[in-house]
């Protein structure tokens, strides 16, 4: 069955090309060393009434707007793989520099998980 790693963070709206460049060098990072599926998308219907808005349980900033994002691994054992190679490539380290990411990574919020219904 497969699986799947998931994260919301807050990215500045001004920051948004930055996160693009460094989202582009991630998905192919993690796309050549396996992973099936990498997906980021930036928040545009996020003014909901019917349950809780992700920008006020992020407690968003102004200026600032939501990305949700997956990656998609045969297993989990496949992601520990896959991550751990991901991490050790030297692309990752050129495009995140911790100091300088363009969101606040202490607002992220992360996940794996297994797939409950597929259709």
């Amino acid at each position: 069955m497969a699986y799947v790693d998931g994260y919301v963070l807050p990215v500045p709206k001004n920051k948004l090309q930055v996160y693009r460049r460094m989202a582009r060098i991630a998905g192919k990072v993690w796309r050549d060393h396996g992973a099936l599926e990498y997906r980021e998308c930036i928040g545009d219907d996020l003014e909901t009434k019917m349950a809780l808005p992700f920008p006020r349980g992020m407690k968003i900033k102004p200026g600032e707007t939501v990305v949700f994002s997956w990656v998609v691994f045969k297993s989990r054992a496949q992601r520990d793989r896959v991550n751990a190679r991901v991490m050790k490539d030297p692309r990752i380290a050129e495009s995140m520099d911790m100091k300088s990411l363009p969101f606040d990574a202490k607002r992220m919020m992360y996940g794996g998980f297994k797939i409950l219904v597929e259709a």
